[in-house]
């Protein structure tokens, strides 16, 4: 079964440290923070909540619910405290799609505005781009044509999704996929098992194949992790697409100018901040998808799909690996025999982890890695000390391009 690992996660670069003077978190001292007669923005994670603060600056007073790297937002349980938090939130930053299913169902409860990020991704399902109209952002913030500013629709290979740096997220399905994640890549080697059932190191594994897919089979096709459910088909993990960021970032900042009026300008100049930074990000990105296409990546979880589809890379995670990492269940060992023949096979240019989770099976394909000199990057879903939202994507893009020496 999958373990914590209980370590602080250190940003790969050394750079200056992102002041959050107006952040708090619900897990430490009074719930929702100090002044109550502040504007209250309560975010699911750090990510969202270091997003909200660099817009919203001094004006309202941000609180996320998770800050801590030894914390899982996919099962994570609300206390009463966040429960105060949120209640007393003024307007509520989630991502959804089952990732912070918490937050989800206190957000219910609450009459304020939500910001759901995962609609402002092109792969939410039933959605036409994202869900939310932007067409009253053109003046200033709509991502589609804001050329003078952040020239994202005419910056062609930076972030056109249809060409070459995303190709519409055209890797996606495959990074992201829980159920079709190999890449068209058939490594079910299922029957490769009596191969590799004399060796020691897998006799054992082979023996409970058949009880492991049994008993984990129905939870992995309800794709329910812990209880809660995912959406078929869609990586939930969006915060690693910049592309969703910025159109979320848009939305939120156009909320935020609406509820504070008389900090609207600021607000407005940091969100201008903010895109251009995304922006440059995004080309960083093009650029590295040119250098990098046709490279290979593996994932232990989906964490980081979007980036890695976006920087290049192809994914040829073993059917059923990642997926079942995630969803908190054993890996089946013919599951686990193929990813390790793909890893030691020479397929795998870079193995991904996820510096929050971990268990046996994960254990296993490092070791692999290691010992077939596949370099291992590790990839985090809270924001590491010390970085803010681009600074910390940019490290993770350089990451896994420098690993490929």
């Amino acid at each position: 079964m999958r373990t914590r690992r209980s370590f602080a996660i250190a940003p790969l670069l050394a750079v200056p440290a992102l002041v959050l003077a107006a952040c708090g978190s619900a897990g430490g001292g009074e719930a929702g923070g100090g002044d109550d007669d502040a504007f209250q923005v309560v975010a699911s994670t750090s990510v969202y909540a270091s997003l909200a603060e660099q817009l919203v600056g001094d004006a309202a007073e941000v609180t996320e619910i998770i800050d801590s790297p030894t914390q899982d937002p996919h099962s994570y349980e609300a206390t009463a405290r966040d429960q105060l938090a949120v209640e007393g939130a003024d307007l509520i930053v989630l991502n959804g799609g089952g990732y912070d299913h918490f937050m989800e169902a206190l957000a219910e409860e609450a009459d304020v505005p939500v910001i759901e990020v995962v609609t402002y991704s092109h792969d939410y399902p039933g959605e036409d781009g994202h869900a939310h109209d932007h067409g009253d952002e053109g003046d200033e913030h709509d991502h589609a044509d804001e050329a003078d500013e952040h020239d994202h629709a005419d910056e062609g290979d930076a972030h056109d999704h249809a060409g070459a740096a995303h190709e519409e997220h055209a890797h996606a399905e495959e990074a992201d996929d829980h159920a079709d994640e190999a890449d068209e890549h058939d490594h079910d080697h299922a029957d490769e098992a009596g191969d590799h059932a004399d060796e020691a190191e897998h006799a054992d594994e082979a023996e409970h194949s058949e009880e492991a897919e049994h008993d984990h089979g129905d939870e992995a096709d309800g794709h329910d992790h812990e209880g809660h459910d995912h959406i078929e088909g869609f990586n939930e993990h969006v915060w690693y697409d910049p592309h969703t960021i910025a159109h979320a970032v848009e939305a939120l900042s156009d909320e935020l100018q609406a509820e504070l009026p008389d900090a609207a300008d600021d607000i407005a100049q940091s969100a201008d901040a903010l895109l251009g930074d995304i922006s440059g990000l995004e080309d960083l990105l093009a650029e590295q998808h040119a250098q990098n296409e046709g490279s290979t990546v593996f994932f232990t979880e989906p964490v980081g799909g979007y980036l890695a589809a976006a920087a290049g890379f192809d994914d040829v995670t073993t059917e059923g690996f990642a997926e079942a990492v995630e969803e908190g269940q054993d890996v089946a060992p013919a599951t686990l025999l193929a990813a390790l023949d793909a890893i030691e096979g020479g397929d795998v240019d870079v193995l991904v982890t996820n510096a929050q989770t971990g268990g046996p099976e994960t254990e296993r394909v490092i070791e692999a890695a290691e010992g077939a000199g596949v370099p291992v990057v590790e990839f985090a879903e809270t924001l590491p000390d010390g970085v803010d939202y681009v600074e910390w994507m940019t490290d993770n893009a350089e990451a896994l391009t420098a690993a490929l020496g």
